[in-house]
This record gives C-alpha cells, structure tokens and sequence, in this order.
C-alpha cells in the first residue's frame, strides 16, 4: 500500500469562512481579514472541528488531494465514504491485459498457480469479466482521491481501531502528511 498526499487547498479560505460569525458586516475584508483574525481563526478552528457535527462543516471546504495504491479488499471498505469524495482509479478493464501480472502487483503473497492461472487467462485473450473473477482481493489498484479535511476526519474517527492494518498505514501517513492535522485528530 503507498499512499501520498499530493496537495491541499483552502485551508485560510475556509478559516475565513469561519470568521464570518465574529466579523462586523460594516467593515470591509481587506480591512477586517489579516494575520491577527487569521491566527484567532486557527485556535478556534482546533477547538471546533474535535466538537465534530454542524461545528466542523469548516473542514468540508480544506480540499485534499491523495494518491492511493491500496488492495481491492481495502478499496471496498474505502467506498463507504463516497459524500464529499471523487476518485479517479487505473482500470483493471483496461490495465489488467495490457502486460503479465506480477506477484508486486499484490499486496500479499499469492500462490504461484494463482499467477499463472491469471496469465494464461490473459494470454488466452479470454473476456476480461473472467480474468478479473480468477483476480485475488489483495491486487493494487491505484486512485487519485479528491477529498476534504470532514471526510478524512470520519475516516480516523471510524477507523483508527480497525482490524485491518491498510487502514492503520493510511492513517498513519496522513498524519505524517496533512499540514493541518490537529483538525483531524
């Protein structure tokens, strides 16, 4: 599993967004919005969003951009989280013919008869819904997810304890990535 968090956007926008509550509707941004209300905005911002619910709603607008290489076992519990998530994947109907599967191209071992079973099959140029069935729940696939600071918070929030351990490494990177991780944890 490799998982790299490619960038981060409106992290001052959505703190702005924030401010709004405490701002005087008669004073302009350029006027009212600087390093001072910004510095204000983060503390009030670390004590909101471990309230969680309505208080959080900040966090939905501090977008995420993630490379995901994780195994389809894992990606089918990832799919719980489809509100506020866009993912863009390499398509097994399109890659899986395209060279001879390899034991990397597997999160855990498989058998070797289980690997040559699959090539034969592509080989064969047999339909792809039969090589995709004789395919293991550990092959990689790899996505670009487009998410936000909400999302990745219900993810360590529901999943810190998990039982499977991809969920405890992608966890563990985000932390070792994310600039604003006190929101999340």
């Amino acid at each position: 599993m490799n998982v790299v968090v490619i960038n981060e956007y409106g992290h001052e926008i959505a703190l702005k967004g924030l401010g709004l509550s405490y701002k005087d509707g008669c004073i302009p941004d350029t006027e009212w919005w600087d390093e001072a209300k910004y510095n204000k905005m983060r503390k009030v911002a670390s004590a909101l969003a471990k309230k969680g619910g309505g208080h959080s709603k900040f966090l939905e607008s501090i977008v995420v951009y993630l490379d995901v290489t994780a195994p389809r076992y894992w990606w089918s519990e990832f799919d719980t989280y489809r509100v506020g998530v866009t993912k863009n994947s390499e398509s097994t109907m399109h890659k899986l013919t395209k060279r001879p599967v390899m034991h990397s191209d597997f999160e855990t071992p498989i058998s070797e008869c289980t690997l040559i079973e699959i090539n034969d099959a592509i080989a064969a140029k047999l339909p792809i819904n039969h090589i995709k069935g004789k395919l293991p729940e550990s092959y990689l696939q790899r996505r670009i997810i487009c998410t936000n600071y909400k999302v990745l918070q219900n993810i360590v929030w529901q999943r810190g304890t998990h039982r499977l351990p991809e969920w405890k490494f992608f966890i563990r990177r985000l932390k070792q990535s994310l600039l604003h991780w006190e929101y999340i944890e």
